[in-house]
């Protein structure tokens, strides 16, 4: 048996969070919506950071000239660029089906439960959809010894 050290090295992961959907979403908001990706985690430490990755998934701008961005928020906040969130999907001549795929490290300073969720916008008030093919959607969520 071998013993634990006795203090934790900075950047060791101590606990990982998923979770997944195949849920469809579709929006003409301009305002960003959840996908339904979503997923809790309880930091151990104040010093602890949240790598959160959303894997998978798409986007589907049902025409052409229609834009969808994407972003991770915590809680009600927006972790991404304003309204441009962490990533734009564009379909300039033609229908477009992209994955949404982003990320983002998180300094929460906190030991209490967060919500991490995948949210997504209409970029021009046209009909966009989450997962309109059943893709399979990850969320995961890794603290890191600060």
């Amino acid at each position: 048996v071998t013993a634990l050290p006795a203090a934790i090295p900075t950047g060791t992961v101590l606990q990982t969070i998923s979770a997944t959907t195949t849920s469809s979403v579709a929006t003409s908001s301009t305002t960003p919506v959840t996908t339904g990706l979503t997923a809790n985690i309880t930091p151990s430490a104040t010093s602890s950071k949240i790598q959160i990755l959303c894997l998978g998934g798409e986007i589907d701008t049902g025409a052409n000239g229609r834009a969808g961005n994407a972003a991770i928020h915590k809680g009600s906040t927006n972790l991404g660029n304003g309204i441009a969130g962490m990533g734009t999907i564009y379909a300039a001549s033609s229908r477009v089906q992209g994955i949404p795929s982003v990320g983002y490290l998180d300094s929460p300073s906190s030991t209490s439960q967060i919500t991490y969720a995948l949210y997504f916008r209409s970029g021009g008030g046209d009909a966009i959809t989450f997962n309109a093919n059943a893709c399979k959607a990850s969320i995961i969520l890794m603290e890191i010894a600060g």
